[in-house]
């Protein structure tokens, strides 16, 4: 299975929303923490949860960061704490959310910190 991760540099990939059996082909392509940008049940009940998600990636030997965002609505602490979660966590880092547009937007944002 190849996911379609959009790869923004050689350390930093977006994804759309991903469910724990995925988390075993994101650490094969060699991604070393994911991000995730989704709240809880954002979607629907048939959401994986965070936690779901969390306990699979952490079992895989992933770092695992939780940031949910709401879509057009993001606050300056959370562009910080994003730019801060790029700097500390190892890479390469994976971020999701439903799409992938609401982590790339954050990313992008994040780079502008200081």
């Amino acid at each position: 299975m190849s996911l379609p991760i959009s790869c923004h540099t050689n350390q930093f990939g977006t994804l759309g929303q991903i469910d724990p059996s995925h988390l075993a082909e994101i650490a094969k392509q060699g991604y070393k923490s994911v991000i995730n940008n989704r709240p809880d049940f954002e979607g629907g009940p048939n959401q994986p949860s965070n936690a779901e998600i969390q306990a699979q990636a952490e079992a895989l030997g992933l770092s695992y960061a939780y940031l949910p965002v709401i879509p057009g609505a993001f606050t300056q602490d959370q562009v910080v704490e994003m730019a801060r979660l790029l700097k500390t966590l190892p890479g390469p880092i994976l971020a999701f959310c439903r799409s992938g547009a609401r982590s790339t937007n954050l990313y992008q944002m994040a780079l502008q910190v200081r």
